[in-house]
């Protein structure tokens, strides 16, 4: 027999009028959740391109390492930017016309390079791809956590991170075989294809859910006990508490060095296997994809088990915030040696094991700042976060392109770049074992006047 739920509520759009109730399944939670996870593949992947098609372009029309470096930073300046949109964007518009809007922007917006390839058009494509893809993690985030309590989020927000490992684990590869046989033009090509079949997808499936409603009447509504939400007439509260508390700023210091660490695998890893430890183009495609194997596992891992133990009793202090330190400071311990290896499989090893212990924070910081705040703040609260959390991409690209090109061999240079990026990752383990603790930054913001 099915187990299923009905919430009533006002409507979660801008009519103000009454809702039909919900019948929430596990079917279609995890569908809708489906949606999402989708996207964010789509997402990533065509973050991931320019890392794929850096070589071919450079070799096409001569540009240098930092040159590359600096697309791939300006490209999360204005990612960075874009972040701050997404609270504007989910109050004006519904989370359902806001993704796909944002979605259909940058599926087309590399479109121009395909006919008109310069250093110019490169640049204005891929900050106009920042620019549209910064609100969309927020949103995408809220749009999951609309079908999951809180005391459930860690494996939501596994899978959401994991999308970045499934795409390259599944799409890069993919991408890699087209760009060697046919082009990077026909790359570009295939990740818009990809990005239109997600829309069509997503206006024929999504709705929203019923933990995070904009109004939600008290009495109609599951009390908190029951879901581990917060309650929906919970009261608003000044921005200022949620953006100043110790949890908020050291796990978003936290996420500004693991997006570093991110973004470098994005745009230099495959050049990194190609040209630092002397795979061929095709072996540095797949191999492109071993890192997020690993992530992905430990992303899924850490989420279900986090979960888990939070819904025994475990306080998100342990189960999020001590969890997420100990797999960063593993990571730096890590990458502090890839200048010392000289062998390349152990150095593609050592690095995937890095990663892959690094990212098991991602999701547990992610959950960590979503239980800071009332329910309809955490499109503006996930937004700022992640905003600044796309800090970390605007100089380590091309502080990674100055590096290698500075280096006395290519392998030098992105090995010492890994290393650099791993003790940054390592210090803010430490920064938020000492201050973060989401249950008593809840309490203190969330208090009366």
């Amino acid at each position: 027999m099915t187990t299923a739920k009905t919430y009533r509520g006002r409507s979660t759009g801008h009519s103000g009028g009454l809702a039909r109730p919900r019948l929430v399944t596990n079917r279609r939670v995890w569908g809708t959740t489906g949606l999402v996870i989708f996207l964010y593949i789509v997402n990533y992947a065509d973050k991931a391109v320019l890392g794929i098609i850096a070589q071919p372009l450079a070799r096409e029309l001569d540009f240098t390492a930092s040159q590359i470096g600096l697309v791939g930073s300006l490209f999360y300046l204005a990612f960075t930017i874009g972040g701050f949109l997404a609270g504007p964007l989910n109050r004006y518009l519904t989370l359902k016309w806001a993704l796909l809007v944002v979605a259909l922007i940058w599926s087309v917006v590399m479109l121009p390079l395909v006919l008109a390839a310069s250093f110019a058009v490169l640049v204005a494509s891929r900050m106009l791809l920042g620019l549209s893809e910064g609100p969309a993690t927020a949103l995408m985030h809220t749009a999951a956590y609309s079908w999951h309590p809180p005391a459930k989020r860690g494996l939501v927000t596994a899978l959401l991170g994991s999308s970045a490992s499934v795409a390259k684990i599944v799409i890069a590869p993919i991408l890699a075989f087209v760009t060697i046989e046919y082009g990077w033009r026909v790359a570009i090509l295939v990740l818009s294809g990809l990005g239109a079949l997600w829309a069509v997808c997503w206006l024929i499936g999504w709705t929203e859910g019923p933990h995070i409603a904009k109004t939600v009447e008290a009495e109609d509504s599951v009390p908190a006990q029951a879901t581990g939400d917060a309650s929906p007439t919970q009261p608003s509260v000044p921005w200022r508490r949620i953006f100043l508390s110790r949890t908020f700023v050291t796990c978003a210091l936290l996420a500004m060095a693991l997006y570093a660490l991110t973004t470098v695998v994005l745009t230099w890893l495959p050049s990194y296997f190609e040209l630092g430890l002397g795979y061929t183009a095709l072996q540095a495609g797949s191999l492109f994809a071993l890192p997020s194997v690993v992530a992905l596992v430990t992303m899924i891992a850490s989420g279900a088990i986090t979960d888990r133990l939070i819904q025994r009793g475990v306080g998100s202090r342990v189960a999020r915030i001590v969890i997420a330190s100990a797999g960063v400071l593993v990571c730096g311990a890590v990458l502090v040696t890839l200048p010392l290896i000289e062998v390349p499989v152990v150095a593609v090893v050592v690095l995937s094991l890095g990663y892959g212990s690094a990212l098991i924070a991602l999701p547990l910081i992610h959950s960590a700042v979503s239980e800071l705040c009332p329910p309809q703040q955490t499109a503006g609260t996930m937004g700022m976060y992640l905003a600044l959390m796309g800090i970390g991409g605007l100089i380590a690209p091309y502080a990674t392109g100055v590096v290698v090109e500075h280096a006395a061999t290519a392998a030098d240079g992105y090995a010492l770049a890994f290393q650099g990026v791993g003790i940054f990752v390592a210090i803010g383990g430490i920064l938020i074992l000492l201050f973060a603790n989401p249950e008593r930054d809840r309490l203190l913001i969330c208090r009366t006047p």
